[in-house]
């Protein structure tokens, strides 16, 4: 299987299946110098981590990292950064019934056609197990970027439930099990997303994630656009089918003048945007607002409902899948969006750097 590295300068290449001994990443082109240990990686895995709500999967992974190389007495070396984290929860029994059956909305069938063979113990490569990688490696770009530049997701909108942007509070994020800005939306959250979990049914999710402190000129027009690299970077994670940056879709109901991010005079000889409707870039190029990007994630594939399908030698049939799934795998989605972020701007940082000085 190609194409398991992204990233130009910061380099990222994932590696291991959902019911392998071990997942983790190579991270390359990290500077030399940055502190960095395992119990910083852990705290943002831990974010991301299985099993911490009713929401959730209850596969128990504690998803310890460890680091093999790539660092020294607490410190970077600039060489490739190799993290490891064990799989220790694996019931690859749970898929022996539906081995010779394609799951619906699941990559069972798209991996067959491809590689005359699939994984079909919790999806392989294809599986969200491998976002806990992604997530290991955002924690180091977040290294490269610094202290300056501030990255923050959050969900917007389970199922047909939307929060309210006048309620929107950064600081409750962390206080409740959705990632939500919004305290009533996560209220109501909890008794909709019961019923669908009680049904072993599933629901779909959009994520927003914000970064403060991006300084303009990251980014290069045509075929290095910061949006277009965010955008493949967001769509690349298991289970989104859309992105938008800033007002995204929204903007073709809009009028130029509405659209238009005006400006005036700042303080520090920059320009003071009047609004962002651009999501922080035009032209490729961040302008120093914050940067801001939305995706939407699928409900979860692997459903209790019965569902018709066929199986590897062309029989008709129906399936069932059993064991442990997220009623909506947007939750756990959040912490994944930011790490793509985070390593998103520090291969541009880079790359800024290596062009402009």
């Amino acid at each position: 299987m190609s194409h398991n590295t992204f990233g130009h300068l910061f380099r990222v290449t994932t590696w291991g299946e959902s019911h392998g001994p071990a997942i983790g990443c190579v991270v390359d082109g990290t500077p030399p110098g940055l502190p960095i240990d395992e119990a910083f990686i852990q705290h943002y895995l831990d974010q991301r981590r299985p099993g911490q709500s009713r929401f959730t999967t209850q596969r128990r992974e504690p998803d310890e990292v460890k680091i093999l190389s790539g660092v020294f007495e607490g410190r970077t070396t600039g060489t490739p950064i190799q993290l490891m984290i064990d799989n220790v929860d694996q019931r690859s029994k749970d898929y022996g019934d539906i081995a010779a059956k394609y799951r619906p909305g699941h990559a069972d069938y798209a991996y067959m056609a491809k590689y005359g063979l699939r994984d079909y113990r919790g999806g392989g490569r294809s599986s969200a197990r491998e976002t806990a990688s992604r997530v290991a490696a955002g924690a180091v770009a977040r290294k490269v970027l610094g202290d300056g530049i501030v990255i923050r997701g959050a969900l917007v909108r389970i199922g047909e439930h939307a929060i309210d942007p006048a309620n929107w509070d950064w600081s409750i994020t962390g206080d409740n099990p959705f990632w939500s800005p919004d305290a009533k939306a996560a209220t109501l959250w909890e008794d909709y997303l019961d019923g669908i979990r009680k049904a072993g049914s599933s629901v779909g999710a959009v994520i927003e994630v914000h970064a403060s402190g991006v300084p303009a000129g990251w980014g290069a027009p045509l075929y290095a656009k910061l949006d277009a690299d965010l955008a493949r970077a967001m769509m690349s994670i298991n289970a989104v089918k859309g992105v938008e940056i800033g007002s995204g879709f929204e903007a073709a109901a809009l009028t130029g003048e509405a659209n238009a991010d005006e400006m005036r005079a700042g303080n520090d000889g920059k320009p003071r945007f009047l609004s962002n409707k651009a999501g922080g870039i035009l032209g490729g190029i961040s302008t120093g607002q914050d940067v801001v990007v939305r995706f939407a994630v699928k409900p979860t594939s692997s459903i209790l409902s019965a569902r018709q399908t066929v199986t590897v030698d062309g029989e008709e049939t129906e399936i069932v899948t059993k064991g442990r799934h997220d009623p909506c795998v947007g939750i756990r989605a959040v912490p994944v969006g930011e790490a793509m972020m985070a390593c998103v701007l520090a291969d541009h940082m880079l790359r800024h750097r290596g062009q402009v000085g």
